[in-house]
This record gives C-alpha cells, structure tokens and sequence, in this order.
C-alpha cells in the first residue's frame, strides 16, 4: 500500500499512479472536496460517474458534525458516506486558522468555538491524527499551523516552525495507532512558507529530516498572493521535492490552477470552487467561463460544453439550464456542478495522456489560449 510510480514526465509534468487501500488513482488528479461527507448536493454515485478516483473531507467539520466517534461507530468515512473508494483527509488546521477571533493559540495547539453552536474545543497535532485515524481516511494530514496569505517574513518563519514541530507530535501519535495493523493509513507533511523561498526550503529540509514519507503536501497557497507568486513557490520547491512521492497542492483547483501546476509538477489538487462556482451559476468551459444566468443564453440549444462528455452537456441545453437557474430549480446547481467537477478531473485525465505521449507543453499553451480567448459570456 501506498506506493507511488511514475508513469512517465514530459519536462517537470508528471504522470503516476498511487496505491492506497480502498484503490488505485492516476495522476494528475483533482480530487472533489466533500467537505461533511459529501460533495454538496450531489449522489455519491453522480461524484463516481463524473470519474473521481479520491474524495477529500474536513476534519473540522466532521469533528463537529456528527463526530468522528459516531462516524468511527458507524464503521469509518467510507462505510458511512458509501463512497467505496480512497478518501484524504485535511486536518483542519485552515479552518481553524482562519476563525478569526474565535480561536487561542498556543504552542500545545489552538482552542476554538465552533461556528455551529458555539461550543469550545481544542485541537491539537496529536487530537487532529486521533480524529483522522477515527474517520478512516486513506491519507490523513499532518496538523499545520497556516499563516495568513503575504504575512511578513518573521510571522510567517513562527508557523513554518511551529508545523515542524507539530508535525514530529502528528508522526509519533500516528506511529502509536499504526503499529502491528495492517497498513489502512497514511501521514502526510505539509510544506509551509508562504511566499518567502527562504521558508519554503526550510520548511521542507525539516520534512525531509524526520524520515521517509509517502507524500508531501504544498500548503498555505491560494490564500491571497498573486498567481505568479505561487507559481514560483511550486517552480522552487519541484526542484527539492523527491521524485518518488507524490506532490499535493492543497485548496487549489481552478482551471488554469490546474495546467499551471500539472506544468510545475504538482500530482494531486483539491478546491470547493467547482461545486461552489457551478451552484451560482458559473460553469467552467474549453472556451472560458460561462454565466449560465445570463439572458445571452436564453434561445441557446447546444451544450453547455461541446467537448464535455458529462451528464449536463449530453442531455441538456443552455437555455434550459438557465431556465433552470432563473426558475430557482434545484437541478440547475446540480447540473453546472457535476459539470465543473468533470471538467477539472477530465483536465487531468488529458494532460496524464499529454504527459505519456510527450505533447504536454504543445498542449497547455494551445489550451491556455482558447481558455482565456473570450473571457466571461
């Protein structure tokens, strides 16, 4: 379990293929975020169907609702939600860390109140491993102390620090649960730094020094600092990285997220825009962003997509699916959301076949250019 391959690279692209124990995923791979145990608002099997191999949950959430002892009871994540295949797990140190005013932290770790009643809880790198051990996801991550997005040079090096030293309790906690059982789980580090090279190298030479990993996370991206900012993060740190792991670039999965991080090297992506965007009625395309609100789209009779190959564009309309929107029908989120989703993950499932037969750069840059050709409609 957990073994990791390369399947072949065009450049810093890679294709692979990771081993965990409830299945096999090819990468690049964008995982569809099922924040409560669920992709929001759609069947497990709409999720299946749309080609996802792996479905990330909160930890955060979870935890508060309805509890990893219940969920723990009820026979782990996968038995509860159904979903048969891999599951990762965050820790919940994003959402803990970005409860603004509603959270103490100290070296032991962070006291919260919970958005959902209000009741006071305490998350540490060794309680946020418990949880995730309960839970019974395939890869669980370590416990991280994020930064705010461009924080200056010296607040940034304490998080960075601190993660490391957070990680040694989450790999010990991990070792403990983990001893004399069959392989059923993973720990992953995080890679902390924001934007300052200095940090990032640091903060991966402590990883790589507490020993041997099956995978290596990229976090505190997508948080606020310009695109060419993370990109040159991802560029630096694919130059340290170990080839023979797998690479994840945690909370990020827009489209062009996708191609420029696939190009830099990055395996694994995961984000909430595609259910998010699809239930406000924006639809990722070949030819750029839709509006499917918009009045434009009211005598339309083709796909919403003509080069997808999701339940949305073979059966139904543009004018429909803004029908569907304006009428306030339920079907329309649904609709725009399994597409956004088969969207990214049919990104991924090109550029591993662009990455085996050596025209990934031919590609990405004619993709480049027809997405951003016409903008938002």
């Amino acid at each position: 379990m957990f073994e990791f391959s390369l399947d072949g690279t065009d450049g810093p692209a890679r294709a692979g293929t990771l081993v965990l124990p409830h299945g096999v995923v090819k990468t690049p791979c964008f995982m569809p975020v099922g924040t409560r145990g669920a992709v929001r608002g759609l069947h497990p099997a709409e999720v299946a169907h749309a080609g996802a191999q792996i479905l990330l949950g909160n930890t955060y959430h979870l935890h508060l609702r309805p509890g990893e002892a219940t969920i723990a009871a009820l026979g782990g994540l996968h038995k509860f939600t159904t979903w048969q295949k891999p599951i990762l797990t965050d820790s919940g140190g994003f959402q803990v860390f970005s409860l603004a005013g509603l959270r103490k932290l100290d070296e032991d770790g962070v006291d919260f109140v919970s958005h959902v009643d209000g009741s006071r809880h305490r998350l540490t790198p060794e309680r946020a491993t418990e949880i995730q051990w309960d839970l019974g996801a395939d890869i669980a991550m370590a416990f991280d102390h994020l930064a705010p997005g461009q924080s200056p040079h010296e607040e940034t090096r304490e998080a960075m620090a601190r993660t490391l030293r957070w990680l040694e309790r989450c790999r010990r906690r991990h070792a403990e649960f983990s001893a004399g059982t069959p392989e059923r789980q993973t720990l992953w580090p995080i890679v902390q730094g924001g934007t300052h090279a200095d940090l990032r190298q640091a903060s991966l030479a402590g990883i790589l020094a507490q020993g041997e990993w099956t995978g290596i996370a990229i976090g505190g991206l997508s948080v606020g600092e310009p695109k060419p900012a993370m990109h040159a993060v991802i560029e630096q740190l694919a130059l340290d990285l170990p080839r023979e792991r797998p690479r994840y670039l945690m909370g990020v999965g827009f489209p062009d997220d996708l191609v420029e991080g696939i190009a830099r090297g990055v395996d694994l992506f995961d984000c909430v825009a595609a259910t998010r965007n699809g239930r406000h009625g924006s639809a990722w395309t070949a030819d750029g962003r839709v509006n499917v609100r918009g009045s434009t789209l009211r005598l339309e009779p083709g796909p919403l997509d003509p080069d997808c190959d999701c339940e949305c564009c073979i059966r139904f309309s543009r004018a429909y699916l803004r029908h569907l929107f304006v009428a306030e029908e339920q079907l329309g989120p649904r609709l725009v959301s399994i597409h956004n989703i088969r969207f990214l993950i049919r990104l991924g499932e090109t550029a591993r076949a662009r990455i085996l037969d050596g025209t990934f750069d031919t590609w990405a840059a004619h993709w480049r250019g027809r997405y951003f050709a016409k903008g938002t409609r």
